[in-house]
């Protein structure tokens, strides 16, 4: 499986003023390698993650959306710029369009990899380990992971602007809050982060979060 497959960074045409598309069967072909994988991956979710090709942040109002014949499907996108990605086979035997609106300039698209956030917002720290190492395994497979070979922690994405994100290890103090990329190696945008490394810093126990975050990204290295 190569990591083009997986990544699937397809540019997208213009279609009328205002608006780019992209092609449904494409996005498919990356977003079901997920859907297929037989190893365990019931802490992770797979969406589709709109990119600007320059440099920068996605526009604010962009909007994501499925013409089949008759009917458009809206699919809305999270502040990263994801959205769940439907699989449907009418749309693949025709092709459908996937319309963007909004945006400023080209837009490419990849499979995107994050670990699911639980609603009551307490992490133990044996779960997120097991959710880093099922991430590693996955890019494994695909190819993405390169010469990375251990999950070193894991990123809680926060937007930049609102209240600062408080997480804080069960009986101990918040952990720092930096200025980032939400998924390392990403040059698009900038959010709140706060990084928990398993070496020490979150070996045991339990994290809190106060606030629900963006993403839950893994750190590998």
């Amino acid at each position: 499986m190569s990591l083009a497959l997986l990544c699937a960074a397809a540019s997208v045409n213009t279609r009328a003023a205002g608006t780019e598309w992209l092609s449904y069967r494409d996005a498919y072909r990356a977003m079901i390698v997920f859907d297929k994988y037989g190893r365990p991956k019931n802490l992770l979710q797979n969406q589709i993650q709109l990119v600007p090709v320059r440099k920068g942040a996605l526009p604010e109002h962009i909007q994501l959306s499925l013409q089949l014949k008759g009917s458009t499907v809206r699919l809305p996108l999270d502040a990263i710029g994801r959205a769940v990605f439907p699989l449907l086979k009418a749309a693949f035997d025709e092709n459908a369009p996937l319309l963007i609106e909004g945006g400023a300039g080209p837009i490419n698209f990849r499979a995107r990899i994050s670990i699911v956030a639980r609603a009551d917002g307490v992490y133990d720290s044996a779960e997120l380990r097991a959710a880093c190492a099922q991430a590693l395994d996955y890019q494994r497979y695909t190819g993405v992971s390169g010469r990375a070979s251990a999950c070193v922690g894991v990123r809680f994405v926060y937007p930049r602007e609102g209240p600062a994100p408080q997480l804080r290890l069960r009986g101990e103090g918040p952990l720092p809050v930096a200025l980032g990329a939400a998924f390392p190696g990403d040059e698009h945008g900038a959010h709140r982060i706060v990084d928990l490394r398993f070496d020490g810093q979150g070996g045991a126990g339990q994290l809190l979060a106060a606030s629900p975050p963006l993403a839950i990204a893994p750190l590998i290295e």
